[in-house]
């Protein structure tokens, strides 16, 4: 029985413990970039939707106001939203294209919703990127 007990080899040489640290390890380093790329679409996606809040609020301004133009620091839409990080923004509302914009918020960076590198973002073009 003593003799069985030690024959009976059921761990792990150095070897299989080495190949399994390799493959953890290009696993790992699959996964740390994508992990990475992951955050900073959400970070986007986050700014984005702070943008568009922006302009559902002056969407609702204009509606009860008649008000065409808002500023971040201002605190103009301080009635329908309660807190923006980035308050450099400034609203506006094309009465004659019926179209709302955002310009100078840290949305208007992301080349992925800017790509005519223009000053200001429409409500569309914020929608369309939260969509996807």
């Amino acid at each position: 029985m003593l003799k069985r007990f030690l024959k009976n080899e059921k761990g792990l040489t150095l070897i299989e413990l080495l190949v399994v640290i390799v493959i953890m390890g290009i696993i790992a380093a699959i996964a740390v970039p994508a992990v990475g790329n992951i955050i900073d679409k959400t970070d986007d996606k986050a700014v984005a939707t702070e943008a568009l809040e922006i302009l559902n609020a002056a969407k609702i301004d204009y509606t009860e106001n008649g008000t065409t133009s808002w500023k971040g620091k201002d605190d103009d839409l301080s009635d329908y939203i309660e807190s923006v990080d980035d308050n450099n923004w400034t609203a506006s509302y094309d009465s004659v294209n019926k179209v709302f914009t955002i310009s100078r918020h840290e949305a208007n960076q992301i080349s992925e919703i800017n790509t005519n590198n223009d000053s200001s973002l429409t409500y569309k073009e914020l929608t369309d990127y939260l969509e996807r």
